[in-house]
């Protein structure tokens, strides 16, 4: 089954955390890393879903129940390990911002 292209959240309010990054040159592990957090942060109380996309920069957009959510995955120990390893091996710079959703609609139930 194709992976859904955007993540399905609920009703506002939620909170996005928003990563945007410019990586170094080569894999050294990223790909692997990426999908391993990944899948760690489907288990973690409060997660609603997942959004990703790279071209010149990345961007990754998690979302959370809410903010108490958000902040336990940012200090989740194999989460700790690639951030550390983000900042060592694989980005050039990023950049993080996290937001509250307080609007959400879709090309299908926008109303022009």
């Amino acid at each position: 089954m194709p992976k859904q292209p955007f993540a399905e959240t609920p009703p506002p309010p939620y909170v996005a955390v928003i990563f945007t990054s410019t990586r170094t040159d080569g894999d050294n592990g990223y790909a692997r890393m990426a999908e391993a957090i990944e899948e760690l942060a489907r288990e973690q109380p409060g997660y609603l879903g997942f959004e990703a996309a790279r071209e010149d920069i990345g961007i990754a957009v998690s979302y959370w129940t809410d903010q108490e959510a958000a902040r336990g995955w940012k200090q989740v120990a194999a989460h700790l390990v690639a951030q550390r390893r983000g900042r060592e091996t694989w980005y050039q710079d990023y950049r993080v911002r996290v937001a509250t959703v307080e609007r959400d609609y879709s090309m299908e139930s926008s109303q022009f």
